[in-house]
């Protein structure tokens, strides 16, 4: 059965959508650039300072977060000092700990993983701050490399993705 007002209301909506997608500025990637301001990116080398060094994070690392803001921005990448956002960072931990015990003994290990990370906005002059931290919990059973191995994809999708939410959402 045909109902107008069901009809104006999906036109509506999808005219809200072209509209908010339309102007440069919004998303449905929850992403807030002005990209008719913004446009290039520099993206350095996330450097590894924690007292345990995972040889495989730090580079991995820098290149999920260059993937994922290339496939899901429309900024440039460049390796001017020109660009209007630079990113550069560090791991600053990178450590287990016990997260549960059971019958007096380690039950559930945790590993803490933390990222500082700097952002300048050159069009704007301003230079922000954060760090980025996320558990991930593996059986004591299992020794560390063990579980890094088993770990490491989950560690750098949640990193990149906190990351990524970091700079460009503004929730």
């Amino acid at each position: 059965m045909f109902s107008y007002k069901k009809w104006s209301i999906y036109i509506i909506v999808l005219m809200n959508a072209v509209a908010l997608t339309g102007c440069g500025i919004y998303s449905f990637r929850d992403v807030s650039i002005d990209y008719t301001k913004v446009k290039t990116i520099k993206i350095g080398f996330i450097d590894n300072k924690a007292r345990y060094i995972n040889p495989q994070l730090s580079p991995r690392l820098t290149d999920k977060l260059q993937q994922k803001i290339v496939a899901q921005t429309k900024l440039t990448r460049t390796n001017n000092d020109d660009a209007h956002y630079d990113i550069s960072g560090y791991i600053s931990d990178y450590s287990v700990t016990t997260a549960a015990i059971s019958s007096t003994q380690a039950s559930t290990n945790r590993l803490t993983v933390a990222v500082h990370l700097v952002l300048k906005k050159s069009l704007e002059n301003k230079t922000e701050e954060f760090d980025v931290s996320r558990n991930f919990d593996f059986s004591a059973t299992k020794s560390l490399q063990e579980a890094e191995s088993q770990l490491l994809d989950e560690i750098l999708r949640n990193l990149t993705d906190e990351i990524f939410n970091k700079i460009f959402s503004n929730w």
